[in-house]
């Protein structure tokens, strides 16, 4: 069969290491295995032969000195008949050891191989309790440790050295998300000192008219720093770990939600269509209540006069609970759908620079969306627009 060039060679897929090392040990006992009967073969034919040979010599001479009397000499042709005798009993015995000597190789790297499967894993199960337990930290539970109780070895060191690794990481990350919310929270006050002495100065009577467009850019600047350092507070805390869960609805959300954007989609001329099936969930409501507005006012900012935005929750047939919000816009380049989700990042020119948001809202999204357990995609809708999902495992009454 004749491989283009340049396409690379499929590798095969190594079997898991339960199964190697059940290989190697059976390899390894039936080597051992085959080089003793070897062995025993050949100690067999040299000691057995050498026995033979003296015997036969000895039986010959008694069965002449008892038929003559006395000694004679040995007849020639008796000495041929008893080697004949004495090389096939030799060669017989031999084959005999060689063919139950293999079967009972066989037999016996049989079982020691099944026992080698049931010891490679009883090796291997603090290898799976390790694994196990870093996917539940990689999940999210910072907080957990492999706590790893076994005898002080090569595993147990292993354990020791991640749980070591996880406190310091479990630290930093801490110190991170403390640092953003003091940050936040030192840098907005001095934001809403700003607009009230702002909001202060433009209430006064003898205010210009030059003072009065400037304390309006000013507020409007003012608004998009408060917008950021709330959308980094809620970036951070869409990062921990949701440890108080509840049920909740994702219809019900969309329907709340809907509400509240009302206005502003009115004011933009946009049209909002609602399609809320029961879609239950685990997580915490607030944080939930944050997808759902940050998906729907997106939809709302970003659209275009007498457009539309659809807000549906759904059951998948996986059990997969889901809010999608669909809306007409410009037409988006599907190749750069990740791009929407970083923050500070957008797709559109005339999105850079703009005052209409902080480049955080898909990104708070998609954060609080993986710390439920979730996930959030985009793609572009045809004749322009998006179609942004957020899947999230269902709850155990959905089903």
């Amino acid at each position: 069969m004749n491989r283009r060039p340049g396409l690379p060679v499929p590798r095969l897929r190594r079997p898991p290491i339960r199964v190697r090392l059940t290989m190697l040990y059976g390899a390894l006992f039936m080597t051992a295995g085959v080089i003793l009967l070897g062995v025993t073969y050949l100690l067999v034919q040299n000691t057995l032969g050498d026995r033979l040979s003296g015997v036969a010599i000895e039986v010959t001479r008694h069965t002449e000195a008892v038929e003559s009397g006395g000694p004679t000499t040995p007849n020639p042709g008796e000495g041929i008949s008893i080697r004949k005798l004495q090389t096939g009993f030799l060669d017989a015995t031999l084959r005999s050891l060689l063919t139950q000597g293999a079967i009972a190789l066989g037999i016996l790297t049989i079982v020691a191989t099944v026992f080698g499967y049931l010891m490679a894993g009883r090796i291997l199960r603090p290898l799976h309790h390790i694994s196990e337990t870093a996917g539940r930290i990689s999940r999210g539970n910072l907080g957990e440790r492999l706590a790893f109780s076994g005898p002080h070895d090569e595993i147990r060191n292993l354990a020791d050295t991640f749980d070591s690794m996880m406190d310091q990481l479990h630290h930093a990350f801490d110190d991170q998300q403390r640092f953003v919310s003091d940050a936040s929270h030192e840098l907005r006050t001095p934001l809403a000192i700003n607009r009230t002495l702002i909001e202060v100065a433009l209430r006064k009577k003898n205010t210009s008219d030059d003072a009065r467009r400037l304390g309006g850019a000013l507020l409007v600047v003012n608004e998009r720093h408060e917008r950021l350092i709330n959308g980094l507070l809620a970036l951070a805390k869409g990062d921990r770990e949701i440890r108080d869960r509840s049920t909740v609805d994702l219809a019900d959300i969309a329907r709340h939600v809907t509400q509240l954007c009302r206005d502003e989609a009115d004011e933009g001329g946009v049209r909002l269509r609602l399609s809320a099936r029961p879609a239950l969930t685990s997580g915490d409501p607030v944080m939930l209540e944050r997808v759902a507005h940050n998906l729907l006012e997106n939809a709302i900012r970003y659209n275009e006069p007498g457009g539309w935005v659809s807000v549906a929750t759904a059951v998948e047939p996986d059990g997969t609970a889901v809010l999608a919000v669909s809306n007409t816009g410009t037409v988006v380049p599907g190749y750069d759908m990740e791009a929407i989700f970083q923050p500070f990042r957008r797709l559109q020119a005339d999105r850079v620079g703009s005052e209409r948001g902080a480049g955080l809202g898909l990104a708070i999204v998609r954060n609080i969306a993986r710390a439920h357990g979730g996930d959030v995609s985009a793609e572009p809708r045809e004749g322009g627009g998006l179609v942004v999902t957020a899947r999230l495992p269902a709850h155990a009454a959905t089903h």
